[in-house]
């Protein structure tokens, strides 16, 4: 038998055509290699950004990188049983995630589905979790304030509705205690809020969820959880599915709050995964949109205007420091893209301040515009009181040595160091904080030992709210101290801290 070269060669044309056919289609591809939770496909010539992939038993997987001849993907479930010379099919879907009322008072994954044992969400909507921000012309300023319940915050570093207040510390300083009674204050304000757990403990997240369900904040609230025990994936499109679930309800005209807790562990989730698909590092081994990852997520933070619903979502992402180096890679990344951020001090927080923000540090770029003119009234020199107290500070150890005046501005920054503690889980309202600092201000307190400060303080806020309606009532209305008022607070408190004049 003779063997014809030429009809050899054809046969392989023709076997390699249809192999091409069958496998290498625009919505079909092959798994080359498997690993790390990350699959390389040949095919899939139309895949696009961010697209999710089915694989075979039902893993699913999403888009990153697209090359030529190959797509890397990375994969949202377990690859024990994925092997090189699977099956890999287009969905023709962006990832995405259940939004709407349903999700008030649930506890999801980052893909949207429920973690928390009361059975599935029925959403009627779903929105990509990835989107551009809304455009300059569809703003308006931040003029609304998101009272906190913190006294130091709403006084010195006013956070609007709208707003990207970076909250940022080292580990262990109180940044998700800040957090959390935030969200505990927003009850009866009229806001939505999502809190997105990024590479925390389980056990963490668990206790927060209790804690919210307790104060009975959760009913306002939708936890996305990512732990630290979840594929790497996962932590990263977090926050997308969490500024996606509030995008939802800022478009109905509604404010929301976001937290994204911490984004320090969200970079190197991000940065875990863009080694394992080979992109090149930078510095500190970060890939080069780095910068881009967290600016496009904080970017949807913003006020829309009435043409628009006049929603609001407003942004509190938290970076963990070490040993303080605020002028890190990811901590000035972040820096530059909000709109102000709170510092807090490791010292402080050992000296048993709480919550322990340096005020020097701390900033808010849109400052009065987010207060009522109330707060504004009584915390306008409150700034620079503790700086020139702080300045001082060091001259205490001469005791007695020290003139009157500096003795006085010591004691004055004492004092209002003690009206500015304020324990976890106990927001004032925006009239408690009005009477407190107009206390600190005109130094009612100063003449009191430091032990009776915060008791005395409270006693006063008693008996205004019980004897004295009509103070809190005027201030709920006008938001302003006018002068009537005034006179009047000057003479009750006169009145309230006699006692403490005649009992020395």
């Amino acid at each position: 038998m003779k063997i014809n070269a030429s009809e050899i060669s054809t046969l392989i044309k023709q076997e390699i055509k249809s192999y091409e056919h069958r496998y290498a289609s625009d919505d079909v591809g092959t798994v080359m290699s498997v690993g790390d939770g990350i699959a390389i496909i040949y095919g899939l010539d139309k895949a696009m950004l961010n697209e999710l992939l089915l694989f075979p038993g039902d893993v699913y997987g999403m888009v990153l990188n697209l090359e030529e001849g190959q797509v890397g993907a990375v994969l949202l479930g377990s690859d024990r049983h994925l092997k090189e010379g699977d099956v890999v099919k287009r969905t023709g879907q962006v990832v995405e995630v259940p939004v709407g009322e349903e999700l008030l008072g649930r506890v999801v994954n980052a893909l949207g589905q429920p973690i928390d044992g009361l059975g599935p969400i029925e959403a009627k909507k779903h929105r990509p979790i990835e989107r551009i921000a809304p455009g300059v012309m569809e703003r308006e300023p931040v003029n609304k304030p998101l009272q906190t319940g913190i006294l130091a915050i709403d006084s010195m570093i006013p956070i609007g509705r709208g707003q990207r207040e970076l909250i940022i510390g080292d580990r262990q300083t109180g940044k998700t205690a800040i957090a959390i009674d935030t969200i505990i204050n927003q009850k009866d304000q009229n806001v939505r809020c999502v809190y997105v757990a990024i590479g925390q403990k389980n056990s963490t997240v668990a206790n927060i969820v209790e804690k919210l369900r307790t104060v009975g904040a959760l009913s306002y609230t939708t936890v996305v959880s990512a732990t630290a025990s979840e594929l790497a994936p996962l932590q990263w499109i977090a926050p997308y599915a969490g500024c996606a679930i509030a995008e939802e309800w800022m478009e109905e005209g509604k404010d929301v709050l976001v937290v994204y807790d911490d984004l320090s562990k969200h970079a190197i989730a991000y940065r875990t995964l863009s080694l394992l698909l080979k992109r090149s590092p930078g510095r500190e081994a970060y890939p080069g949109d780095i910068f881009y990852l967290h600016s496009r997520l904080l970017e949807r933070a913003c006020k829309l205007n009435k043409a628009f619903g006049g929603g609001s979502i407003t942004a509190l992402p938290i970076i963990e420091t070490q040993a303080g180096d605020i002028s890190a890679y990811i901590p000035t990344n972040v820096i530059s893209i909000t709109d102000g951020q709170i510092f807090l001090m490791t010292d402080l927080f050992n000296a048993g301040q709480r919550p322990a923000i340096d005020s020097g540090l701390s900033v808010s770029r849109v400052g009065a515009a987010a207060q009522i003119d109330a707060i504004k009234q009584v915390s306008r020199s409150l700034k620079i009181e503790l700086a020139s107290y702080r300045e001082l500070q060091a001259f205490t150890q001469f005791g007695s040595d020290l003139d009157a005046s500096t003795k006085k501005v010591l004691t004055h920054g004492a004092c209002l160091m003690e009206v500015l503690r304020q324990n976890q889980y106990v927001p004032y309202s925006v009239e408690s904080e009005v009477l407190a600092l107009f206390l600190a201000k005109n130094r009612f307190l100063d003449p009191l030992p430091k032990a009776s400060i915060q008791p005395r303080l409270f006693e006063f806020l008693n008996v205004v709210s019980v004897k004295h309606p009509e103070i809190i009532a005027e201030l709920k209305a006008e938001k302003k101290i006018s002068s009537s008022l005034n006179e009047k607070l000057t003479e009750i408190a006169k009145d309230f801290f006699s006692v403490d004049e005649k009992t020395k």
